[in-house]
């Protein structure tokens, strides 16, 4: 009886223990599920979910004429979720109902491969049940439009399991055109240009959603856990398009005929200070010519279109006037251990300030610079101040280099430096600087700064507006400044600029050649910087314009007026016919107002404005996304637009962003002239699509 005591205590005593093991599980699970359980769930979805960003949409960069010169455009990535409940209820029903239909269409529109293989794919997909399978990506606008309409695809993303991500690419409609100033928008690079100077107001703000991991370690969107990313906002800039093509056209031929090495030109509003062209184009290894580097705002020495300033000295300061004589020692002259050349040797002796000044004498600048300045430099230092040449020109783009103007303190001043830089060596300063100097004596003396964005604006309002900023109201007295303008218009009439004076206008300005050294090599090579810096019409200026090209190795073409001069002159002359023909136009007749009026564009977008303007519309039947409206009987018609893959659509009454999402989406290169909605395309709507066509679109 002992023995049968002693088993069963010890069978009550196990279950004993195990009654309360299970009692402290069953708490346990308990105060883990109820009591504990947000903390454990929250745990655990932090690591299987994360919020990742959303890009916002780029602001658009305009150009003064409203053209576009940088826009973004969107791409879209199309995933499937094989596992979505629509796709897989009663049987996996509607996916077999549809899959055959869907991979033709796939195969129609892609074009990649055959329907077989799609549905394959598509198959494979299914088996497997793939949370986020990626069908395809960066699919165009206009493929994702019809897209939409395929079968399954049109049921929804909780029937068909169609995921789509859409992201923004940036585009440049005008290709090379003002590349370097706009800049780029990268993604993993840093920008350049206007896109990194006004990177935070064109950026938006960023959007955030919620993902969640599923197998394969893919990360898919959690419905209805978006915050939406805010459009940046568009700047409207100083640039004319017109005016930037004529620029570059003018220096690239230059570069081209003497085989240069780079070459900028800019062309500045002389009243306002506002950028109207920027061009630099360096050349490539393959022997092209690109805008990989903003030589524009890059320090160097400008050589005698620095003279300039030497001579708004010497007159502000009423050592000399124009009739002042100078000896011209034949076209050398030697002080110290250093001798000074002309650019050209010749014969002259004694010639007045002005003949010296018309002929570029690098003597006569160095001889009355070291005679009125030698003893007191500083006071020659004194007005590159006050012409603001010591300072960077603040133009609002980053990566502006720093000038260098030597002083009496610095180290490296010596015996020769003043009379050198008379003439425009051992002194470093921009193009653009020089360029202000020339504007300032074209707008009578007063100095504007020079600027490229006038607008910024939001949704089509205006939210801030640059207006121009004067920097010195009177660089020099009104005697001062009319002997400067003499003397730059006598350049032009007897001097050096005499080759590229235009019977049709008066131009004045000044040519430099300047010898520039090349690394170690120093100055063996002969490597001449080209430049001419002036303004146009004479009588009164309308626009400001220097050309700085830096030539080839023993260039047999390299003085100023033969290399820069003719850029200049080209420039100045068709602006010049511009002006005249802009003239002519407001004295004709205007032709009466009509009431009739034709817009394309997306069927959304036009059915958004009329809508909020409350007007009726009747609609005309059609299941196509593009559409025209136009007024017939006093009534607003809307009617479909079809676009076809395979031939070139009528963009005839769109928008350009419009034109330009519908064609470079079929991969054709647009070029485009003017502002406002196209006009008239080049080749005709219904004409077979062949890649790589260049279509030009004028806008009115």
């Amino acid at each position: 009886m002992n023995v049968k005591r002693d088993i069963l205590w010890r069978v009550y005593l196990c279950f004993l223990v195990m009654i309360i093991f299970s009692v402290l599980v069953l708490g346990k699970a308990f105060y883990l599920q109820h009591i504990e359980g947000d903390y454990w769930r929250s745990l655990g979805d932090s690591l299987h979910q994360r919020f990742e960003e959303l890009s916002a949409e780029r602001g658009t960069i305009y150009s003064a004429d409203g053209s576009m010169l940088s826009t973004s455009v969107p791409e879209f990535d199309i995933y499937i979720d094989f596992a979505a409940d629509g796709l897989r209820e009663k049987g996996g029903k509607r996916f077999t109902e549809n899959l055959d239909s869907l991979a033709y269409c796939l195969s129609a529109l892609f074009k990649d491969q055959n329907k077989a293989a799609y549905k394959r794919q598509l198959e494979l997909g299914y088996r497997k049940k793939s949370r986020y399978y990626p069908l395809k990506k960066k699919v165009s606008f206009s493929d994702y439009q019809q897209l939409r309409a395929f079968p399954l695809v049109r049921q929804g993303r909780n029937k068909s399991g169609f995921i789509v991500e859409v992201r923004t690419k940036r585009l440049t409609p005008f290709g090379l055109l003002a590349n370097r100033t706009i800049g780029l928008a990268r993604e993993n690079a840093q920008n350049v240009g206007l896109e990194r100077t006004y990177d935070s107001v064109l950026r938006g703000t960023t959007g955030r959603r919620l993902v969640r991991q599923v197998a394969g370690g893919a990360f898919i969107p959690v419905e209805g856990t978006e915050i939406e990313p805010e459009k940046g906002k568009d700047i409207i800039t100083t640039i004319d398009v017109n005016i930037q093509d004529i620029t570059e056209t003018a220096l690239h031929k230059m570069l081209i005929e003497n085989e240069a090495t780079h070459g900028t030109c800019i062309v500045m509003e002389v009243k306002t200070g506002k950028i109207k062209a920027i061009a630099n184009l360096a050349r490539q290894p393959d022997g092209s010519y690109w805008e990989s580097f903003n030589y524009a705002i890059t320090a160097s020495e400008p050589g005698s279109t620095f003279k300039l300033a030497t001579l708004l000295a010497l007159l502000e300061d009423k050592f000399v006037t124009l009739d002042h004589h100078v000896n011209l020692e034949g076209g050398a002259w030697k002080i110290g251990n250093r001798t000074v050349f002309d650019s050209e040797r010749h014969n002259l002796t004694e010639v007045t300030l002005k003949k010296a000044f018309e002929q570029s004498s690098n003597v006569g600048m160095a001889k009355l610079a070291s005679t009125y300045y030698g003893s007191k430099p500083e006071d020659f230092v004194k007005h590159l101040r006050r012409l603001h040449l010591d300072q960077v020109s603040g133009i609002d783009l980053l990566g502006e280099s720093n000038p260098i103007i030597k002083t009496p303190a610095n180290k490296s001043w010596s015996a020769t430096t003043l009379p050198w830089m008379s003439f425009g060596y051992e002194v470093m300063i921009s193009p653009l600087q020089t360029l202000m100097i020339y504007n300032a004596v074209a707008n009578n003396g007063r100095m504007m700064k020079p600027y490229l964005v006038s607008e910024i604006v939001k949704d089509g309002i205006t939210i801030s507006k640059k207006e121009p900023v004067v920097l010195e109201e009177k660089v020099c007295s009104p005697e001062t400044l009319k002997q400067l303008k003499e003397a730059l218009e006598g350049v032009m009439i007897n001097g050096t600029g005499k080759s590229i004076s235009s019977p049709e206008f008066t131009m004045a300005g000044k040519t430099g050649t300047a010898l520039v050294a090349n690394g170690r090599k120093g100055y063996s090579e002969r490597i001449y910087q080209s430049s001419f810096a002036g303004y146009f019409p004479a009588d009164d200026p309308v626009y400001s314009c220097i050309v700085v090209i830096k030539n080839k190795p023993f260039a047999k073409k390299f003085y100023g007026a033969s290399v820069a001069g003719p850029v200049f002159k080209e420039i100045a002359g068709k602006l010049y016919a511009l002006q005249v023909e802009d003239l002519n136009a407001v004295k004709t007749k205007l032709k009466k107002d009509s009431s009739s009026f034709s817009y394309a564009g997306h069927v959304e977008d036009i059915n958004r404005v009329f809508t909020t303007l409350g007007a009726k519309v009747k609609v005309n039947n059609s299941d196509s996304d593009w559409s025209v409206v136009s007024n017939k009987d006093d009534k607003i018609v809307l009617t479909g637009k079809e676009v076809g893959k395979n031939i070139i659509p009528d963009v005839k009454g769109m928008g350009l962003k419009d034109a330009i999402y519908l064609l470079e989406n079929l991969g054709i290169r647009v070029i485009t002239r003017g502002a406002g909605k196209v006009k008239s395309q080049s080749i005709d709507p219904g004409t077979p699509l062949s890649k790589g066509q260049t279509i030009y679109l004028e806008l009115m």
